[in-house]
């Protein structure tokens, strides 16, 4: 039976901050004002001899401090996600970066003083630091040869307040205020869409109709695409500036290898290994174009269901079915995912203004996280339910460690969510009987393969050549040719690619929001898919081990964590894994359809 209970609403805020003014806003910015102060006035004991007493007071004003900066800054960022045309979270945003970044300013000194301490001196008080803290400090102190004089990381901070940061507020207002137009769908004559619902129909299946939702999505992002690509060129510019010139990185891609705890030759391995299987996707998309009864897929076409029967998933069901899954693999995942509810900590209505997509948003250790949805009615729509739960549950089991280190690093950040959506598949998959359905499920995984693998991989080697050609002044003209160049080999001869997808790369938020994140992705999918290996022949035995792994949070590297569980991501054969177990997918569908 399904939970009445259970509607599509907007979320409650109030956990964060009780209200964004009034007592409720002045009690949060005095705690990290009283915070701040005890800290500044603590900086002439900063030495090489402090007592270890007064370095872990230090640490934990420094948890107090993050923790008020977070609950405000989460605020500001959901309540401009709600609505992104919002003057007064327009408002309240600008006004709570500056505060954070004012704050952020006045105790700088105390990050600087600790990474370029002496080695001696260091190990000597992370040795009588709090257990669950001594990584963080010993990852803090990984980026001493690129930090800066205090007053000029002040300045920088103040740059990316009212540089790079107002860039990406602008590309996010610009584009969630996007209406998309399809006639004469369903009957109706005009409708007026979001991203989000305009991208349910290139799931359709009707050909005709994919096509004509991909060329609405690039009309409208062309129509900006100067503008958009232009944001993108001064971003990329500012990173080159700050990472590459001041801060002395080795590439552009080297910082965000750097915070997520990745050697960059790991990164390298990770993104050649996805480059060599472009020919096990690029098999795929022939053999589903067999399956589609074309001779070749075209771009429109990648997502394309098998079977014309549309299944739709209400959202209270598929709430329900989500929960269910949880449950029958871990009732303590199960447990975690309904506080997000019972809270009501999920936005999951689609609506103009409304931020694009879905995010979990993990705010501080004692506050359950929030989940943002689009959601429609397909089973895609289902998974990103789980992902996003899986996010949000990943979060709790590691809620009891520092608010400083209690976020996994992106690469293990994708590993609940994506398990999630595994489990979700198999669920869905038990469920089905019928031979037509199930191959139409398992087609849907191996397009989630590809989109979560192989695209994300290729976007991220866009990003590295993009970051290149825009330090030689390449004009836009060329950044798109360079994208089409990129897919095309990415999907080789399989695919046909019209001209509009040319200004795909401008319609991606991660590439602005956050240079490099999407080979976290590919990762967290193969990744998952050799824990998911596991699972499938360890059974129940294996489940302590994965809340384990969960449990860490980002309390050490993910190389410590996985090489606890036997796994070794410097090794190519590891990640070679992942696509051996995806063409194995690939070739149960294609002896399945020759049989029928």
């Amino acid at each position: 039976m399904v939970n009445t209970k259970i509607k599509q609403t907007n979320w409650d805020l109030s956990d964060i901050i009780a209200s964004p003014e009034g007592e409720p806003l002045k009690s949060i910015t005095t705690e990290l004002e009283v915070s701040i102060s005890a800290i500044e006035a603590m900086r002439h004991k900063l030495s090489e001899d402090i007592s270890s007493a007064d370095f872990n007071h230090a640490l934990e004003l420094t948890e107090r401090v993050t923790e008020a900066a977070n609950r405000l800054g989460a605020y500001a960022s959901l309540w401009f996600s709600e609505d992104t045309q919002n003057q007064d979270a327009l408002a309240f945003q600008g006004k709570i970066e500056q505060l954070t970044t004012e704050a952020q300013n006045r105790v700088l000194f105390l990050a600087l003083w600790w990474k370029t301490l002496p080695e001696d001196s260091a190990d000597r008080l992370i040795a009588n630091a709090p257990n669950n803290l001594r990584y963080y400090l010993v990852q803090q102190r990984k980026e001493k040869p690129h930090v800066l004089a205090e007053h000029d990381e002040q300045i920088i901070n103040i740059k990316n307040m009212n540089g790079s940061n107002a860039l990406i507020t602008i590309y996010a207002m610009l584009t969630n205020k996007y209406k998309f137009n399809l006639a004469t769908i369903d009957g109706n004559e005009k409708q007026e869409l979001t991203r989000d619902a305009l991208m349910e129909y290139v799931r359709k299946p009707d050909p005709a109709l994919r096509e004509r939702a991909y060329k609405e999505l690039y009309r409208v992002y062309a129509e900006d695409g100067m503008v958009l690509a232009q944001v993108y060129k001064h971003l990329v510019q500012d990173w080159h500036e700050e990472q590459i010139k001041l801060r002395h990185y080795s590439t552009p891609i080297a910082i965000r290898n750097l915070r997520n705890n990745i050697p960059n030759e790991v990164t390298e391995i990770l993104l050649q290994v996805c480059r060599k299987n472009a020919p096990l996707f690029q098999k795929w998309f022939s053999i589903k174009a067999g399956l589609l009864g074309m001779d070749q897929l075209r771009r429109y076409d990648i997502y394309a269901p098998l079977t014309s029967a549309e299944q739709k998933y209400p959202y209270a069901e598929s709430v329900e079915l989500v929960l269910d899954t949880f449950e029958q693999f871990s009732p303590e995942l199960a447990t975690s995912a309904r506080r997000v509810f019972e809270d009501n900590h999920i936005d999951s209505e689609n609506r103009i203004g409304k931020r694009g997509g879905a995010f979990c948003a993990s705010v501080i250790p004692k506050v359950t996280p929030y989940v943002l949805l689009n959601y429609g009615s397909s089973v895609r729509d289902v998974a990103t339910l789980a992902h996003e739960l899986g996010h949000a549950v990943h979060s709790m089991l590691a809620n009891n460690h520092s608010v400083l280190n209690y976020h996994s690093t992106l690469p293990l950040a994708e590993t609940a969510s994506t398990f999630s959506e595994m489990l979700l598949i198999d669920r869905l998959l038990e469920n089905n009987t019928d031979a037509a359905v199930r191959q139409d499920l398992i087609a849907n995984a191996l397009d989630d393969n590809y989109a979560t693998i192989m695209r994300q991989a290729y976007f991220t080697l866009f990003e590295q050549q993009a970051h290149k050609m825009i330090q030689e002044h390449a004009g836009i003209d060329e950044l798109n040719k360079a994208y089409m160049d990129n897919i095309a080999e990415q999907f080789g001869g399989s695919i046909d690619i019209s001209e509009e997808f040319q200004w795909e790369w401008v319609s991606i938020p991660h590439i602005y929001y956050s240079p490099f994140y999407c080979y976290a992705y590919s990762f967290g999918q193969l990744l998952v898919l050799a824990l998911y290996q596991r699972y499938r022949e360890e059974g129940a035995k294996f489940i302590p081990q994965y809340l384990r792994i969960l449990s860490y949070g980002g309390s050490q590297s993910p190389e410590y964590i996985l090489n606890e569980s036997g796994i070794d991501i410097t090794k190519p054969e590891f990640w070679q894994g992942g696509f051996n177990y995806i063409e194995e997918m690939i070739n149960e569908l294609d002896n399945s359809a020759t049989q029928r």
